[in-house]
């Protein structure tokens, strides 16, 4: 028989008694790959696929919205294989898309895929971490907040590279930093990091925590008890957060060094040279900064040995010079005889520091020299045995002679017939003058007129009387 095949949207073949073969119509089968749902960043692609068998082969178009997709757009591009793209996506092509096949036997949709879309942005922190002055023990808040599409993730890292450690902290929400019973080892400064997810782009932010730390002392001074005479020490160190600043108080008051009390090491020593009597006193010292304060105490105690010197007596300052005073003074008025010398004590008596200088024992006198002009020294004296000094003696001060003064500048001015105006200006090299003498005379005549005696205070004077000439 003669077989003629028409392809009219069969499936299968019968052989009819006519002798032709046909194929009859037969439903599509399921959707194989179903379109899936897509997110796409502004000016970016979005793609949709889906795949059907069937005979015919079926014909693929899309819907969005239950509305079909307008194909003439340049922007949307349907492939032969039934592929969506969609270039520059726009917030208008967000909605439900759905793919359609349809041939002769019917026609069929596939499960709706969504497409969301939105505006690329890049991250910004809206709020970084501030400075922060905390005390050891407190807790710690950093907070970072970050946006921007998609949203970044935010990050932790110290500025010296030191890692963060993970002993008591804790991340908060997104991105707040959490440091529980701050130490001193937590200060820093500290990095907040936007980075946006799967790129290298990022901001940053940064905060300083500075953990303070009371003072506390490491050594605090220690009682001690001391020949008279000798040198006494107190150590006094201490540690916190900002460095502790130290200060000494003896009996209660504030301690101020000079003469033979020395404070070195940033106040952490206090030395106390040639001690008498006088010294022996509580002392204090006072450690204090930002977080607070601590404070401890020690005794010295003065020992008096037998047989030590008695004080030196009539002790006298008589000033030689502008730069020389001569000190003497007499034997004590007992315990004489194992004297080996005697230490003169030498400060500018508005303060500085104490110089000494050893003299014989049979000297009893000594001329300081080197001074300045016109300044007040306070000396007394200490007579030294094999055993120890003697208390020391009374003070004396005495004040060096002023420097003969330079010549001031002078100026004349003729007021009229029988007046002239003398005016005139002290040297910078002057000192301090006690006063003004004024000699004036006729020209070329050797004899002159004065003094007419002014006090410091006065630089003018009108000379009167005078003859025309």
């Amino acid at each position: 028989c003669i077989i003629s095949v028409t392809l009219t949207f069969l499936f299968s073949a019968h052989c009819f008694s006519e002798g032709f073969l046909a194929i009859s119509p037969k439903p599509m089968a399921d959707f194989h790959v179903q379109p899936e749902s897509v997110h796409a960043e502004e000016s970016g692609v979005a793609r949709f696929q889906c795949q059907i068998h069937g005979l015919p082969e079926p014909v693929i178009s899309w819907e969005k919205d239950s509305r079909p997709v307008d194909t003439s757009n340049e922007r949307y591009t349907l492939l032969p294989t039934g592929v969506l793209q969609i270039t520059g996506v726009r917030e208008e092509d967000s909605g439900r898309f759905c793919c359609v096949a349809h041939n002769s036997a019917g026609v069929k949709h596939s499960a709706e895929a969504l497409l969301t879309s939105s505006v690329y942005k890049e991250p910004v922190i809206v709020v970084g971490p501030e400075n922060l002055t905390l005390t050891v023990h407190q807790t710690a808040i950093l907070e970072c907040v970050a946006t921007g599409y998609p949203r970044p993730i935010v990050s932790w890292s110290r500025l010296d590279g030191r890692p963060i450690g993970v002993e008591g902290i804790q991340v908060l929400g997104t991105g707040n930093l959490m440091i529980s019973d701050v130490g001193v080892e937590h200060s820093g400064v500290y990095v907040c990091a936007a980075n946006k997810p799967g790129t290298r782009v990022r901001r940053t932010a940064q905060g300083r925590l500075v953990v303070q730390a009371p003072a506390e002392f490491v050594q605090p001074p220690q009682s001690i008890a001391r020949p008279v005479g000798t040198t006494a020490i107190f150590t006094c160190q201490a540690r916190g957060e900002p460095e502790p600043q130290l200060t000494w108080l003896k009996n209660g008051q504030i301690l101020e060094p000079g003469g033979h009390v020395k404070l070195r090491n940033n106040n952490s020593t206090l030395t106390i040279y040639g001690i008498s009597q006088n010294d022996e006193a509580i002392y204090q010292c006072i450690a204090e900064n930002s977080a607070g304060s601590t404070q401890a105490s020690a005794r010295l105690t003065v020992l008096w040995a037998d047989g030590l010197p008695g004080v030196p007596i009539h002790v006298e300052a008589e000033a030689l010079s502008p730069t020389t005073i001569q000190v003497s003074w007499r034997e004590p008025d007992k315990n004489t005889q194992d004297i080996i010398g005697y230490v003169l004590h030498i400060r500018r008596t508005s303060g500085g520091m104490e110089y000494e200088e050893a003299v014989s024992k049979v000297t009893l006198q000594q001329i300081i020299r080197d001074l300045e002009p016109s300044t007040n020294y306070t000396f007394y004296v200490k007579a030294y045995t094999s055993h120890g000094a003697s208390k020391p003696s009374d003070s004396v001060t005495e004040s060096t002679h002023g420097e003969v003064p330079a010549p001031p500048s002078l100026y004349t001015k003729v007021v009229n017939g029988s007046v002239v105006q003398a005016t005139w200006e002290s040297s910078s090299k002057m000192g301090q003058p006690q006063g003004f003498r004024l000699y004036y005379r006729r020209a070329h005549t050797p004899l002159f007129t004065g003094p007419i005696a002014f006090p410091r205070n006065v630089t003018q004077y009108n000379i009167t009387h005078l003859g025309e000439t």
